[in-house]
């Protein structure tokens, strides 16, 4: 984890080791509030080196994500880094949630544009008194104060073009505003994630992209993480599940094995961090951790 005053931009930038980090989301309930301090009971002695909580923009889940991002600063040693959204919010509410990360001791904040409220695919709708860009987010954030800032970054294409070089200008963009790291989209290809590394590079953009990583653990998630990301699953990953479809312990025995083997190709291609999307559980994350430290490379 990063020593005291050092950011996640510096721990990327020292490439002492690849980073792990984890995702949750704020409950919505007292049964949530439990599954999460669960996860994290879980998942903290794997001594992450940062944790991030997602953003929900709407009043009451917005008041939920800032208590949510309080308690897990409360609960783990590692950084904990706040996300933050354009979607449904004036720059008034969003200089409001700044000033609330400010006041809460978190110093990080993943600064996203957000998906359209009818999902990724769907036209973007600006809030009239809002922000268009994730861009113009960045620069609100770091001109609030001083803010380690990470973004989003999309080995399969944003969904609302599918323009790779678009894809890759808009970093070097979000670099120059003044991000220091990138965090992708979930994705199950790992020569995606390597291009997008090779179009920045190209671009002059020196931005490290830690890897988000979803396991599949049954088979209704092939669907929905087509639906999160807009792109389809790979055809070799979606056959591999579809063959074991009727066992639900071998369809997940192989969820695992999938994410296992990216996250080997992506730490042997040289990826500065991994990064779990929970979903507020801990058990199948730590089964990737543990299988991918049985690797020599990644053993310690």
């Amino acid at each position: 984890m990063p020593a005291p005053g050092r950011t996640i931009a510096d721990l990327l930038a020292s490439r002492d080791h690849a980073t792990m980090s984890f995702e949750f989301f704020p409950p919505k309930d007292d049964a949530g509030q439990t599954q999460l301090l669960d996860a994290i009971g879980g998942l903290d002695p794997l001594h992450p080196d940062f944790v991030s909580v997602t953003y929900g923009a709407s009043g009451s889940t917005r008041a939920r994500t800032i208590d949510a991002t309080r308690l897990i600063r409360t609960r783990t040693q590692a950084t904990t880094m706040g996300h933050l959204t354009c979607v449904s919010q004036s720059v008034a509410e969003i200089r409001g949630a700044v000033a609330a990360y400010a006041d809460a001791g978190i110093t990080h904040i993943l600064a996203v544009r957000g998906d359209p409220p009818g999902g990724p695919t769907a036209p973007w709708q600006r809030h009239p008194e809002g922000l268009d860009h994730a861009t113009d987010l960045v620069r609100l954030v770091k001109d609030a104060g001083d803010f380690c800032v990470g973004v989003g970054a999309f080995p399969d294409g944003h969904p609302e073009h599918f323009d790779f070089d678009l894809d890759a200008r808009v970093l070097a963009e979000k670099e120059q505003a003044g991000a220091e790291f990138a965090i992708t989209q979930l994705f199950f290809d790992a020569d995606a994630y390597f291009r997008l590394v090779e179009r920045i590079d190209r671009l002059g953009c020196r931005l490290p992209i830690v890897a988000g990583i979803m396991p599949v653990t049954y088979v209704g998630q092939i669907e929905r993480f087509a639906a999160l990301s807009g792109a389809d699953l790979p055809a070799r990953v979606v056959a591999r599940l579809r063959e074991v479809a009727d066992d639900p312990a071998a369809v997940r025995a192989v969820g695992l094995e999938i994410a296992t083997e990216l996250c080997d190709r992506l730490l042997a291609g040289g990826a500065p961090g991994l990064h779990f999307f929970t979903q507020n559980r801990s058990k199948a994350t730590a089964e990737i951790l543990a299988a991918l430290r049985q690797i020599p490379p990644h053993r310690s």
